[in-house]
C-alpha cells in the first residue's frame, strides 16, 4: 500500500503521512526536553518566582497537608513552559508553516506575534493594575474581628482567573482588525452596537470574574469597552485612507 501524501506549498515535493507523523514525534520530543529545561531553571529560581506572584496578597497560608507541594509544582510546571514558550512556539511554527502558502506565511508573521504582545500586555496590566486594586478592595473589609487568612491555592486560583481573560480581551482590537480587513465589520457599524457591546462587556465579566463584586466587574468591563473604542478609531482611520 502506498503512503498517503500530504502537500506541501513550501517544496515542490509531496511529505508522505509517515513523515509528518514523525517529523511531528521529533518535535514533540524536543518539546518535552525543553520544557523539562525551562523546569529545571524554574526550580532554581522558586523563590523569586514565589515571591513575586505573591507580594501583591502578603502572607499566605497552607491548608492542606500537601497543598504546598503541588502549588509549588504547578508554578514551577507553569513557569518552565513560559521559559520554554519561544522554543515551544518555534517547534509548533516549524511543523505547521509548510502546509501555507506564501501569502498565508505573511499574514501569520504579522498575526501572531501582534497577539503574543497584546495577551503578555493583558496579563501585565492585570497582575500589576487590577489585582493590587482588587486586593486592596477586597482587605478593605477586614476589622478587629475579621482578619484574612488567605490560602496559597486559593490566591492563586484568583489570580489565574482574574489575569488570564485579561491576556484574551486585550487581543480584541486585532480580531476586530482582521474582520474589518475581511469586510464582516465597519466603524459605522461598530458605533451603531456599542450599546450593545457595553452591555454584553458587563456581562461576559460577570461571568468570568471570580467573585461577584461589581468592583472587579468593572475593571475586566473597563478595558473591552476601551479596546473596543480604540479599534472603532483605528478601522475608521484606516478605511478613510
Amino acid at each position: 500500500m502506498n503512503d498517503l501524501t500530504v502537500p506541501s506549498h513550501s517544496a515542490s515535493r509531496t511529505m508522505t503521512l509517515t513523515g509528518h507523523l514523525t517529523e511531528l514525534r521529533r518535535r514533540l520530543i524536543w518539546s518535552i526536553i525543553i520544557t523539562a529545561a525551562g523546569m529545571i531553571v524554574s526550580q532554581y529560581f522558586i523563590d523569586e518566582i514565589m515571591y513575586f506572584l505573591t507580594s501583591p496578597a502578603g502572607k499566605l497560608y497552607f491548608i492542606k497537608p500537601a497543598e504546598a507541594f503541588f502549588i509549588y509544582f504547578k508554578v514551577v510546571l507553569t513557569s518552565g513552559a513560559i521559559v520554554a514558550s519561544p522554543f515551544l512556539f518555534y517547534e509548533f511554527w516549524a511543523f505547521l508553516i509548510p502546509a501555507f502558502s506564501q501569502k498565508e506565511k505573511t499574514v501569520l508573521s504579522l498575526l501572531v506575534p501582534s497577539s503574543l504582545i497584546l495577551f503578555i500586555s493583558g496579563i501585565a496590566f492585570a497582575f500589576f493594575i487590577v489585582l493590587p486594586k482588587g486586593l486592596d478592595f477586597f482587605m478593605a473589609f477586614t476589622s478587629s474581628t475579621v482578619q484574612p487568612m488567605i490560602s496559597m491555592e486559593s490566591y492563586l486560583d484568583f489570580v489565574l482567573m482574574l489575569v488570564l481573560p485579561f491576556g484574551f480581551i486585550f487581543n480584541l482590537p486585532l480580531i476586530l482588525l482582521v474582520f474589518a480587513q475581511m469586510g464582516l465589520i465597519s466603524s459605522a457599524g461598530l458605533k451603531k452596537k456599542r450599546r450593545y457591546v457595553i452591555f454584553a462587556a458587563f456581562i461576559l465579566a460577570a461571568v468570568i470574574t471570580p467573585t461577584t463584586d461589581m468592583v472587579s466587574q468593572c475593571f475586566l468591563a473597563a478595558p473591552i469597552i476601551v479596546l473596543y473604542e480604540i479599534s472603532r478609531i483605528i478601522i475608521q482611520y484606516i478605511m478613510q485612507k
